[in-house]
């Protein structure tokens, strides 16, 4: 089943086709993508959705050129990611995606800035161009005041705000985030949801994977992925209606508030058209090296 937003002409910025991997040899063999194909465009959220083992992760791995598929083709900005070599994928980490992941990633002995620097270094940039845009994104997510905090010393939400921080600094084309409230209250959640929405009004292009339907409700599109296969998708109510404002006695609403209204409105709604499965929780991330596009240095 391919999925594409067929209201748009613009350029796809991720192109996924009959992608495949399975894990495990001869028998054993378990497949756990069977020809999903998908296209993002730019400034596009969408969320992939479905129970454990169905395929998220894998799917988010193989975009962001930390595995590789047995078939298919997956395309960022035109260019052919699963031919490239090992050292190309990881370059393409560093300049064109950004990761989230339930885990955070953060180095322990490293402060929220240097954190952030370190991505934004292994990029390219100059040490004083990235000490300032550290500190601008650590600004935008609300952590201005904690800069020079060590990971240990922040709670849960603020470290996962961090990770954010390091995922967009660079000005990826994509940000993937597997499971990004997966570890944190109702409280902090909620906040790191406002914060992928700030980004996303910005016009980032989000894939995020999720067990929680009402993070989900959030994003542009909703993928359902089941036994490696995507099933269905739909577009929660009330997502990214620039042509017309919802409106109440008062006037127009504010564009946080109608955009609240959809999420609370729809989450039962993803819930059920995905027959109440989807509860799970990621194991965490990948390596740190991979995860900033070292491979193995």
């Amino acid at each position: 089943m391919t999925t594409t937003d067929p209201k748009t002409t613009i350029e796809p910025i991720l192109v996924i086709t009959a992608l495949k991997r399975s894990f495990g040899r001869g028998e054993r063999a378990r497949p756990a993508l069977c020809g999903v194909s998908l296209s993002v465009t730019p400034g596009e959220w969408v969320a992939v959705v479905g129970p454990s083992g169905c395929g998220k992760s894998t799917l988010l791995h193989l975009v962001g050129g930390l595995d590789t598929p047995d078939a298919g083709s997956i395309r960022i900005g035109g260019d052919e990611v699963t031919t490239l070599s090992a050292a190309r994928r990881a370059l393409l980490r560093r300049r064109r995606v950004g990761f989230v992941f339930q885990a955070y990633n953060l180095v322990p002995h490293l402060n929220a800035a240097a954190n952030v620097e370190l991505g934004l270094r292994v990029a390219g940039v100059g040490r004083r161009a990235a000490k300032a845009r550290a500190a601008e994104v650590l600004d935008a997510v609300g952590l201005g005041d904690l800069l020079h905090a060590l990971p240990a010393t922040l709670s849960g939400g603020q470290q996962q705000r961090v990770a954010i921080a390091r995922a967009i600094a660079t000005r990826p084309d994509l940000v993937l985030a597997d499971e990004p409230t997966g570890a944190l209250d109702t409280a902090a959640s909620r906040r790191v949801v406002e914060l992928l929405r700030e980004e996303h009004r910005r016009g980032q292009t989000l894939i995020m994977v999720t067990h929680d339907y009402a993070v989900a409700a959030a994003a542009d599109r909703v993928i359902f992925l089941r036994d490696g296969q995507i099933i269905d998708e739909r577009r929660p109510a009330g997502r990214r209606t620039s042509d017309a404002s919802p409106t109440g006695p008062s006037g127009a609403l504010d564009e946080a508030d109608a955009d609240e209204t959809a999420l609370h409105e729809t989450a039962d709604e993803l819930a059920d058209e995905d027959g109440g499965h989807g509860t799970r929780r990621a194991p965490g991330g990948s390596d740190l090296n991979d995860l900033l596009g070292l491979g193995s240095w």
